[in-house]
């Protein structure tokens, strides 16, 4: 299967509504049978829904009836329970495993036909011997090519069973049209975008979410990253919208010391479930660092509020989303299902990061935007705390609930917004596309380069990112980024980057001159944790 937006950067509303939306999992019996015994209240929505459905005088689907009662129900509730549509939740139930079964490759559905972006490492398609630039024209005996071709069908055809067999017919150029056989087998959807050295000391991760194999995946980075030789560890959690909690309470016990509370919940009777850090710490020593914004939510902030209230490491960047609700997913018996939310998380100190929603979900969610106006993105000073809500940590330093995390160390946003107009343009998928019209016109000079080579030997002159701009205009785009040329540059072989070896590269060219980063190299080469 081919996942065709699988490595481009995050979109910071999805990754924030993602985030949100999946809530948080932990380990809960099933509710008891008694649950969903008969009462009046029930029998009543079940007789009205009879009477429309066998006594109204149009037809109506009923179906979608319930489906908007359900949503107007939860709407009432919390912003963040939520229900889930059949067609929707194999999708996220997918995502959020960490895996499916497919033959591996990234691609685009460009010019009617299947062309493989890359091949994800180690997976089936590349034992097979496919490249970046291959067309795939058929699978078994079903077409794949056509203007009529859907995104979905295309993943169908190449989905299939652990270890069953596709035929493929595949065109490449300068060798033409070829049969080849490909195994299915597991192909990783990865929560870690990037894990490399920034100097000779300090290791750097990035996340973008917590899934079911994000601590297996953080736990070979960071032991990779101690093999070559890191003493200081940056945890990037910037436009991380959450997800699960165990992956996050497993990350933050391998930096805290033994029996150190992580985090508590408190359900609706009271009911406190504490969760402690065990033995398995393998970096509770070494400098810590991590780096959140306003798109940082949920597992995110319980994972940076269990630093920041330990007193175990510094948190750099901007006051986080601000996420404090547990959710629960349960089946409805049709394939869909709803996330309830069904207890609170509070930091060690005590403190609730939930901000409020009491003014509706629609004020909720853009109150976001609010924090535009106001100027906290830019300026530290902007930001509204509430004396009834300070807590101290164990070491005397003071934090806020009421709203987020709001970091040691502040780096406001950049006041030229040159960064999200580029990132709009890798979301919109038009960057990807001309990069990708580029390399397939050397494809074998390219795919012959090793990632050295490539650092060493390519460089996105003038004529490239004016090309990239002609063609992003011939698509009807208005951009202004003639001041911003080198930035552009970077985004683009980034970008190519990306294409030809994989989020981890995309990263650590992304990275340079990133003002976060900065700042944690400076604080990293001073004697005191704390500046």
């Amino acid at each position: 299967m081919g996942y065709s937006k699988k490595y481009l950067p995050l979109f910071l509303g999805l990754a924030v509504g993602a985030g949100v939306f999946l809530g948080s999992k932990l380990n809960f019996s099933n509710p008891s049978a008694k649950l969903f015994s008969s009462n009046a209240k029930k029998e009543k929505l079940n007789r009205l829904i009879d009477y429309i459905d066998y006594e109204y005088v149009d037809e109506i689907n009923t179906d979608s009836i319930v489906d908007v009662t359900v949503n107007r129900i939860l709407e009432n509730l919390d912003p963040h329970s939520v229900y889930i549509p059949p067609e929707e939740l194999e999708g996220i139930t997918e995502s959020m495993q960490g895996d499916f079964i497919g033959i591996g490759v990234t691609y685009y559905p460009y010019r009617d036909t299947i062309s493989v972006i890359n091949t994800i490492k180690g997976g089936p398609s590349e034992k097979s011997g496919i490249k970046a630039g291959d067309r795939i024209l058929m699978a078994d005996n079903d077409t794949l090519y056509g203007e009529s071709l859907l995104s979905d069908r295309l993943a169908d055809k190449l989905k299939g069973e652990l270890n069953s067999q596709v035929q493929l017919k595949v065109f490449r150029k300068g060798r033409g049209v070829f049969d080849v056989v490909v195994k299915r087998g597991r192909v990783p959807l990865q929560s870690l975008d990037a894990a490399y050295m920034l100097d000779e000391n300090l290791g750097y991760i990035k996340i973008n979410r917590f899934a079911e194999t994000t601590y297996k995946e953080f736990k070979r980075a960071l032991d990779s990253l101690k093999s070559e030789g890191a003493q200081s560890i940056v945890i990037d959690l910037r436009d991380n919208g959450g997800g699960f909690i165990a992956p996050a309470l497993k990350m933050a016990d391998e930096f805290l010391k033994d029996d150190v509370l992580i985090m508590f919940t408190k359900n609706k009777k009271g009911a406190i479930e504490n969760n402690f850090a065990t033995r398995r710490g393998s970096f509770e020593e070494g400098k810590l660092y991590v780096l959140i914004n306003e798109n940082s939510a949920s597992a995110s902030e319980i994972f940076a509020g269990a630093i920041q209230d330990n007193d175990r490491g510094i948190i750099v960047g901007r006051r986080s989303y601000g996420k404090g609700l547990v959710q629960r997913e349960m089946a409805l018996g049709d394939g869909s299902a709803i996330r309830l939310t069904i207890s609170r998380y509070y930091t060690p100190t005590g403190r609730s990061i939930q901000k409020p929603y009491t003014n509706g979900n629609k004020e909720y969610f853009n109150e976001y935007l609010e924090r535009y106006k106001n100027g906290e993105l830019q300026n530290a000073d902007s930001i509204q705390v509430a004396d009834s809500l300070k807590f101290k940590t164990p070491g005397g330093k003071t934090v806020y609930g009421g709203g987020g995390i709001i970091p040691d160390i502040f780096v406001g946003k950049d006041t030229t917004r040159v960064g999200e107009t580029l990132n709009y343009l890798l979301r919109s998928g038009r960057m990807g596309r001309y990069v990708f019209e580029e390399l397939d016109k050397k494809r074998s000079f390219y795919n012959d380069l090793s990632e050295e080579e490539f650092n060493e030997k390519i460089e996105v002159d003038d004529d490239f990112a004016e090309g990239f701009l002609s063609y992003a205009r011939r698509l009807g785009m208005e951009i202004h980024l003639n001041n911003y040329q080198e930035q552009l540059k970077k985004y683009l072989k980034a970008t190519m980057a990306q294409q030809l070896f994989g989020t981890d590269e995309f990263e650590r060219i992304i990275n340079t001159d990133d003002a976060m980063i900065n700042k944690v190299i400076s604080l990293s080469k001073k004697d005191s944790l704390y500046p």
